[in-house]
């Protein structure tokens, strides 16, 4: 695929990113979405202090954001990837994405416990939508 069929994204009410990477490229009718940790948006800090849920939170309302900025919702996602740190964890998380992503049409989801996060965050979910 050449470089004028992908377009990157890129909004200010998620995080700019921590690397040499786009908040997200669509593709065609994809959109892939980096991962994303909770940072603040505005100030670009981990928000948390450790604590699961709020950080879960944060994860998920920068995603959103992020999805927004390129025209789709969460019903779009097709495909989502959960890092934790630490997977007992797991349940405290699967509350608060089911919040968001369960539906008739979840996403296919894989998570997997990662040895460390960027910015010493505890939790990063990444996703792939479908925009057609």
């Amino acid at each position: 695929m050449s470089s004028s069929n992908t377009k990157t994204v890129f909004t200010k009410l998620a995080p700019a990113p921590v690397g040499p990477y786009s908040q997200a490229v669509i593709a065609g009718e994809w959109l892939y979405c980096s991962g994303q940790i909770p940072l603040d948006p505005s100030s670009g800090l981990l928000i948390g202090n450790g604590n699961i849920e709020t950080e879960t939170k944060q994860v998920i309302s920068n995603l959103k954001a992020v999805l927004n900025a390129a025209g789709a919702k969460p019903s779009q996602v097709v495909k989502t990837t959960i890092y934790l740190v630490d997977l007992s964890d797991f349940e405290k998380v699967n509350l608060i994405y089911a919040e968001t992503f369960l539906n008739d049409k979840s996403p296919a989801r894989a998570c997997v416990q990662v040895a460390a996060l960027p910015k010493g965050a505890r939790v990063e979910i990444d996703c792939i939508a479908w925009l057609g």
